[in-house]
């Protein structure tokens, strides 16, 4: 694997290639079978494979994470208000509003960065039709308990699980839990095919109106089950998808390795880090770091940028304050979204570095 040298940027994250050799074979048989799109061999394989690596049932490999959401609204027939988080990816949102929903936005816990799931049913009324929380930066939310007011109020749960891949929650892979949760795969993810996303399901009734709604709403060549949208991906991406995936395990040890390095050299700083949640089986797919304040938070940025380090504020800002959702005061997301900053983290990432990293910061804040 290239590794970087000091002269070189350091951004917040490096895409992860296979092997150029690997990816020739896999383009070979894409060659040899004539077969581009369209639910190829190589999509069904990695579909296949990726069901067995998560155990879980059913899986459509999807066009990227964004479309995956509001393929998982659509199928679950929401309408109405959906309660969700401000701190995430925009595209948490903006799939809400896409698919004709309204988000409704309820705080997040200081110290897991999820969604508060003690707050939920405060925000719930009678156009309430599902829950879509997100398990930030692959950190599981309160899954019992969200299931708990779901069941109870009759409401649909969807997980964004874009930072999820690999996780498991007291010996269960995250996306097994709720109604169906999505994945990204882009390519700055832990496991990526270019782009790429996938939606999960238990339920079969379920898996069937993802299918459909993932092909146009095709529920046969001249039959169609409804509205659908063309959210298919290419065999060229699975294709990257099966090269990544045999390295996945190794990349989470080596990312386990550097959050650690992190640990050691930041200990006793002013900085906060996130609370992963007890039972968990992490993955160490980011490594934010949150200052006392905003003012101290850019200081840093400016004196890393300085000598080409590039963090990133992810997620900022919190999404209640987009122009175009109704505003719903959350204050610690508000609070937490000007202070957090995701530290460089990727394979590849020299110890030196992560070194000169964390001298950068203690000597700025």
């Amino acid at each position: 694997m290239k590794k970087i040298n000091k002269a070189e940027e350091i951004n917040v994250t490096r895409t992860l290639l296979p092997g150029l050799n690997e990816y020739i074979k896999q383009l070979k048989r894409i060659w040899k079978n004539n077969w581009i799109t369209n639910h190829g061999p190589l999509t069904l394989e990695l579909e296949n494979k990726l069901k067995t690596y998560l155990s879980c049932p059913y899986l459509y490999f999807v066009s990227n994470g964004t479309v995956a959401i509001e393929i998982a609204a659509r199928s679950l027939d929401l309408s109405g208000e959906i309660i969700t988080t401000p701190f995430s990816y925009v595209a948490t949102t903006s799939s809400i509003v896409w698919v004709g929903c309204k988000p409704r936005f309820v705080d997040i816990d200081c110290n897991t960065l999820n969604i508060d799931a003690g707050l939920i049913e405060k925000a719930i009324n009678r156009n309430t039709s599902a829950i879509l929380a997100t398990h930030v930066y692959g950190n599981p939310c309160d899954v019992e308990k969200i299931s708990k007011i779901a069941k109870k109020h009759g409401l649909k749960v969807i997980y964004d699980a874009a930072h999820s891949f690999g996780v498991k929650y007291k010996g269960k892979e995250l996306v097994n839990f709720g109604d169906i949760s999505t994945l990204s795969f882009h390519a700055t993810k832990l496991f990526h095919t270019a782009e790429g996303g996938a939606v999960i399901t238990q339920i079969k009734k379920t898996a069937d109106r993802i299918a459909y709604s993932r092909n146009f709403g095709h529920k046969g060549q001249e039959d169609f089950w409804g509205l659908g949208i063309n959210g298919k991906n290419s065999e060229l991406h699975a294709a990257i998808g099966l090269c990544m995936l045999v390295s996945v395990k190794k990349h989470i040890k080596i990312r386990k390795v550097i959050s650690e390095l992190y640990n050691k050299h930041l200990k006793g700083t002013c900085l906060k880090t996130q609370q992963i949640s007890k039972n968990t089986e992490y993955n160490y797919a980011y490594y934010p770091v949150i200052f006392r304040s905003e003012k101290q938070l850019l200081a840093v940025r400016k004196a890393l940028n300085s000598e080409k380090i590039y963090p990133r504020r992810y997620f900022y800002p919190a999404l209640n304050n987009l122009n175009y959702v109704e505003y719903r005061k959350c204050p610690v997301a508000e609070d937490i979204a000007g202070r957090i900053l995701c530290l460089p983290l990727f394979p590849g990432l020299p110890v030196r570095s992560v070194t000169r990293i964390c001298r950068i910061i203690k000597d700025n804040v």
